[in-house]
C-alpha cells in the first residue's frame, strides 16, 4: 500500500473566497482556509452554520456562486466529483445493502475496471487495515453501526484519494464505540497521511482528532488554530460558548491596563487580555470552570472572592460547583466551577458552605461589548 508522506510545504487543497446561496440564504460567505498534505482538519460549528456545504464543494457535489478551490495548485472548481479524486464517507455511511462488505469495498475499483485479482488484493488489503479480515462476506444488515462505518471508510480509501471527506462520521454511533472509533480513524489517516478535512458539531470530536480546527458560525470562519488556542484562547465569545463550558461575567469597564471592574469587583487580567480597548470601555468577562480555584492559605490574593455554595451538581470525577457572585445590576453574577471530587471531600465542601475561591488573571478572557 502506497502511504503519503505529510509535508509542513505548500498547501495541498487549498479554498480561496468561496460564496454560496440557496435563494435568499446565504449559506457560506467569503470562505478561505488551506489543508496541508497529510493534515487533519475539523470544521467545527452548529447545525446550519455551511460546515456540510463547504464539505459538498470541496467534493464538487455542489457548486459554489463565487471563489475557487485548489489541489495541489491545480484549479479543480469546475471539475466535477468524478475527476477529483476524493474519498467521502457520508453520516449515513450509505453503504449497498445488496452488496457485502468486500463488494462495497471493491465498487469504485470495479467501475474503474481493475483486474480482479488487484481488486480482490487491495481489497483484503483495507479489510486487514479497518480491523474487518473476516467481515468480507457479510452483508450491511450483517454488520454493527460501527463495523458498518469502518467499512464506509475503506471504500473511500480504495482508490487512494488525494482528499478524505468525512461528513460527522461518528455521529450516528453511540458513545462507547464514538470513542473507540475516533481513535481508530485518526490512527489511520495518521498511517496513510491523506489529508482529511471533517465536518462535525461534536467538540470533543474536534479537540480530540484534529491537527487544526475552523470554528464557523452562520457561513462565516470565525476561528481557525490549533484545539489548544481554540480551546485556551476563543477569538469570540461565541467561540468561547460553542467549546467547553463557559462563564461570562459582565458588564465590565476596562479601569485600566490589565484591570477590568464588574459591579463592585475589580479584577486583574492576563497581559494582553484587553488590549485595544480604551478605559471605560464596555467589556465582558470569561472565565472556563475548570479554571476556577479554591484559594489556599499563602497563596496570592489576586483576584480572590468570598462566596456562597449555592449548588453542586455530581459527575464523577468531578463535581460542578455554582456559585453567585456579588456584581449587583453588573450582569449575570452565576459562577460554576469544576472541582475534583476528593477535594469537594477533603475540604467537606457542601451547600451554602462561604468558600474562598480565585479567578487566576491570565485564565480570564476579555471581550468588548
Amino acid at each position: 500500500m502506497t502511504v503519503r508522506h505529510a509535508s509542513d510545504a505548500d498547501p495541498y487543497l487549498k479554498i480561496v473566497g468561496i460564496t454560496k446561496t440557496f435563494g435568499r440564504f446565504t449559506a457560506l460567505t467569503d470562505v478561505s482556509f488551506e489543508v496541508k498534505r497529510g493534515e487533519f482538519l475539523c470544521i467545527l460549528g452548529p447545525s446550519g452554520c455551511g460546515k456540510t456545504t463547504i464539505l459538498r464543494i470541496v467534493a464538487g457535489l455542489e457548486t459554489q456562486d463565487s471563489g475557487q478551490v485548489f489541489f495541489q495548485g491545480r484549479d479543480v472548481s469546475s471539475l466535477p466529483v468524478s475527476k477529483r479524486n476524493v474519498g467521502i464517507v457520508f453520516q449515513s455511511y450509505a453503504l449497498f445493502p445488496n452488496l457485502t462488505a468486500s463488494e462495497n469495498i471493491g465498487y469504485g475499483l470495479k467501475n474503474r475496471r481493475r483486474d480482479r485479482g488487484a481488486i480482490r488484493k487491495r481489497v483484503d488489503e483495507l479489510l486487514e487495515l479497518v480491523g474487518l479480515q473476516l467481515m468480507g462476506p457479510k452483508y450491511p444488515a450483517q454488520l454493527s453501526g460501527g463495523q458498518q462505518q469502518r467499512v464506509a471508510l475503506a471504500r473511500a480509501m480504495a482508490l487512494s484519494p488525494d482528499v478524505l471527506l468525512l461528513d460527522e462520521p461518528l455521529s450516528a454511533l453511540d458513545a462507547q464505540v464514538r470513542i473507540l472509533l475516533r481513535s481508530e480513524v485518526r490512527d489511520l489517516q495518521r498511517r496513510l497521511g491523506v489529508s482529511t478535512i471533517m465536518v462535525t458539531h461534536d467538540q470533543e470530536e474536534a479537540l480530540t482528532m484534529a491537527d487544526r480546527i475552523l470554528v464557523m458560525d452562520h457561513g462565516r470562519i470565525v476561528q481557525n488554530g490549533i484545539p489548544w488556542d481554540v480551546y485556551n484562547k476563543p477569538a469570540t465569545p461565541f467561540v468561547a460558548a460553542f467549546l467547553g463550558s463557559m462563564n461570562f461575567i459582565g458588564n465590565g469597564v476596562k479601569e485600566a491596563a490589565g484591570v477590568v471592574r464588574v459591579g463592585g469587583l475589580s479584577l486583574q487580567v492576563g497581559d494582553g487580555a484587553a488590549d485595544g480597548m480604551s478605559p471605560g470601555e464596555g467589556v465582558m468577562l470569561a472565565i472556563r470552570p475548570e479554571d476556577v480555584l479554591v484559594q489556599h492559605p499563602g497563596k496570592s490574593d489576586r483576584n480572590t472572592l468570598c462566596v456562597r455554595v449555592g449548588g453542586l451538581e455530581f459527575r464523577g470525577p468531578h463535581y460542578r460547583v455554582t456559585f453567585h457572585l456579588p456584581l449587583g445590576d453588573a450582569g449575570p453574577s452565576k459562577l460554576e466551577a469544576d472541582f475534583p471530587t476528593e477535594m469537594i471531600r477533603r475540604l467537606g465542601i457542601r451547600q451554602d458552605m462561604e468558600l474562598t475561591i480565585q479567578l487566576p488573571a491570565d485564565r480570564i478572557r476579555v471581550y468588548a461589548l
